[in-house]
């Protein structure tokens, strides 16, 4: 079974640059508190580091 990681949406993506609202669309959040279940890959990581202040990593497994 593959590693997922549960990443929810903290903050807004108004008045941010379009590059950190298009990683929020890449990881399909959109809207605020919003969770999901992503496969814990090297890409997925990259795009959350990209955007800390954005979303947070509420659980890890697998």
């Amino acid at each position: 079974m593959a590693k997922t990681i549960v990443v929810k949406q903290i903050a807004s993506p108004i008045r941010r640059p379009a590059v950190q609202r298009e990683t929020l669309k890449g990881l399909g959040l959109n809207k605020m508190n919003r969770t999901r279940e992503l496969e814990d890959t090297p890409s997925v990581r990259g795009m959350v580091n990209a955007i800390p202040h954005l979303v947070k990593i509420i659980e890890e497994r697998g």
